[in-house]
């Protein structure tokens, strides 16, 4: 029996390692094919002037840095107006201070603060994605998370592309600026060097994206409308992916900008970090379950130290291990370093086995439950849908 469940590991490692020997190859030759790819905005052409945006914000708590992220969304060299909605459930809420430092800084800059008293489902972002949507103006809307920095050119590279009437959704990846804590590093690695690498996988795999980004979504009030608005998704955790797949699921393309934008992470410790991934993780595995199981594929670090215990310590199971380890690691230069421009990644590459180690626990706990801790609150996920459970006293 014993020597049954040898060769059942032995196989499986052997499996694990070449899928994510080709993982791996894949990635960089998506990279490779992003980073080569003309930014869209340049082929595309409003004429004279791009169109007027509504950029909604929904707020709950302080972020890091949170007033410089604000402030990025009001100096940009946009030709056109816009204006900045942000969202609160509680008129008390610690952000509404920083809004009303941004209204004072930049008087002439359209910037409103909704109060938004309802809770129209169990993801209340996206409640109050519904009631600011209403005292909107435009038909043009940008959404993304409050702790989001960019640059200043960002608004008309993200709107540019809505120019044609097939694009649907335009989306961007991010990179995250780590605190001083090991959790927080931790989040930053996995971000830049496999979150971000899987987006460009699929991409690759699927001739383009069929899901958003919450770092930004951009996108015509028409094609919301013709979905159920935001009411239709405010019981999902992943939001943002069931939003793009939704425009997708119009006939329009989801299109991933070349804008690369910015959140500078909280002081994670490591329980912190992992709690997080926990609900990402099953937030995934609900939305899009073929491609979460795929994740195995991306172990490669694992599979290659699992062949070396059950094979034993041979040069050849050494050279695997060696050998995933450098593509690991290129895969991580490559995306995290010239696709997202990145500059911790390099001084972070030592961590990426201890990262990808407990990736690999979390993807095997996450089949254990279906509850996840959001905002301090807990919930039981049911085909990606918040279910809120009683909190005992």
């Amino acid at each position: 029996m014993a020597q049954i469940i040898v060769r059942v590991v032995q196989t499986l490692s052997i499996l694990g390692c070449v899928a994510s020997l080709f993982y791996y190859l894949f990635c960089l030759w998506s990279a490779r094919g992003f980073l080569r790819s003309a930014d869209v905005a340049g082929h595309t052409s409003w004429g004279a002037s791009l169109p007027p945006v509504s950029i909604l914000k929904p707020l709950k708590g302080i972020d890091p840095e949170i007033y410089e992220s604000f402030r990025s969304h009001c100096v940009q060299d946009y030709p056109t107006d816009y204006e900045i909605v942000f969202g609160v459930s509680d008129p008390s809420d610690p952000a509404v201070a920083s809004v009303e430092q941004l209204q004072r800084e930049f008087p002439g800059r359209a910037i409103r603060v909704v109060v938004c008293p309802e809770i129209l489902g169990a993801n209340v972002k996206v409640s109050n994605l519904e009631q600011m949507l209403a005292v909107s103006r435009f038909e043009h809307i940008l959404v993304n998370d409050s702790d989001i920095r960019v640059e200043r050119d960002y608004l008309q590279r993200v709107i540019a592309p809505l120019a044609d009437g097939k694009v649907g959704m335009i989306t961007c990846l991010y990179r995250g600026v780590a605190s001083g804590t090991l959790g927080s590093r931790l989040e930053s690695l996995g971000i830049s060097t496999d979150f971000c690498a899987g987006v460009l996988a699929a991409r690759q795999l699927e001739g383009g994206l069929r899901f958003g980004l919450g770092s930004t979504l951009a996108f015509r009030r028409t094609d919301l409308d013709r979905i159920g608005g935001f009411r239709s998704i405010v019981d999902f955790l992943a939001d943002d992916y069931e939003l793009g797949k939704r425009i997708a699921g119009l006939g329009r393309k989801v299109v991933l900008s070349q804008v690369v934008v910015e959140t500078h992470l909280p002081a994670y410790d490591v329980q912190g970090f992992i709690a997080h991934q926990m609900r990402w993780a099953r937030g995934v595995r609900d939305a899009r379950l073929g491609g979460y199981i795929g994740l195995a594929s991306t172990f490669g670090i694992f599979w290659a130290l699992l062949n070396l215990v059950s094979f034993g310590a041979m040069p050849w199971t050494w050279a695997l291990l060696i050998a995933m380890l450098i593509l690991r690691f290129a895969v991580a230069l490559v995306v995290g370093g010239s696709v997202l421009q990145d500059r911790q990644v390099l001084s972070g590459l030592w961590l990426i086995p201890l990262r990808d180690l407990i990736a690999v626990g979390i993807w095997f706990a996450s089949f254990a439950g279906h509850t996840v801790t959001w905002r301090g609150d807990k919930f039981q996920l049911k085909d990606g849908r918040l279910i809120r459970l009683a909190q005992s006293d």
